[in-house]
């Protein structure tokens, strides 16, 4: 208080300013020391330099020696605390055809697909749910989703995509505003992957007996399961869906 009344006196006589400089907070410190690239090389350099005079405080044989291998172990362990953080994108909506536009949206902003699952929020209802990881690589990536209750229709569909360049990446059961409860496939094309591309087999069936029958006999002909779902379709009632595919 008393220095506060001193210069205030001060700013009256004209020998101080009325501006209080403005001070860096403990959390502004903070962060510069942990973003900042300047602060976090002269850290490195003063450790460096502090491991060196260590070492050669000590004496002994080969102080060289000892302190190139010890910088070496330094070097080699700083790649795990040096990771860039991740960075993710949500979408979710009740209509495939929204989230197929959003998530190419997502793609050519630098993300790529991770998950997706078909279920009821608590604010949307039933909705469809994406989560996209950051990559960077912006315009790399480019997505199909294929949504529909006939199984029949959805291997046409699948095989159409892949011939055009997609792979299957996930599936899910999507209850959307206008098809029901529907199948959803999300297939991924990458610019940069070259010429990749699958035959699909779409299995459909209510008993696991026959399930595992079709799966080794689709097995022995050279094609592994990618996914599976348990849905309810327009024909089968519920079904067990898996889907499989075989390099060409």
């Amino acid at each position: 208080m008393l220095g506060f009344l001193e210069r205030q006196r001060l700013v009256k006589k004209g020998l101080a300013s009325s501006k209080v400089r403005r001070r860096r907070t403990e959390s502004e410190l903070m962060q510069t020391l942990e973003n900042g690239a300047v602060t976090k090389v002269l850290i490195f350099a003063a450790f460096m330099a502090g491991l060196w005079a260590l070492i050669y405080s000590e004496g002994g044989d080969q102080p060289s020696e000892k302190g190139l291998i010890a910088i070496l172990i330094f070097l080699t362990a700083l790649p795990i605390h040096a990771q860039s953080p991740y960075d993710y994108r949500v979408l979710a909506t009740s209509k495939t055809s929204t989230l197929e536009k959003e998530m190419n949206q997502a793609a050519d902003a630098g993300f790529r697909f991770s998950f997706v699952m078909g279920g009821e929020t608590a604010v949307g209802g039933n909705e469809g749910v994406a989560v996209f990881t950051k990559t960077g690589d912006g315009g790399r990536y480019s997505y199909k989703l294929l949504a529909t209750s006939k199984t029949s229709t959805m291997q046409k569909e699948l095989q159409e995509a892949a011939d055009a360049g997609f792979v299957y990446r996930d599936q899910t059961v999507f209850k959307s505003t206008f098809g029901g409860q529907e199948v959803v496939c999300i297939l991924e094309r990458d610019k940069d992957a070259g010429d990749r591309k699958y035959d699909y087999k779409l299995l459909a069936t209510t008993k696991t007996s026959t399930l595992e029958k079709e799966l080794r006999e689709v097995g022995a002909a050279g094609y592994e399961v990618v996914g599976m779902t348990v849905s309810k379709t327009a024909l089968g009632g519920k079904e067990m869906v898996a889907i499989t595919r075989k390099a060409r």
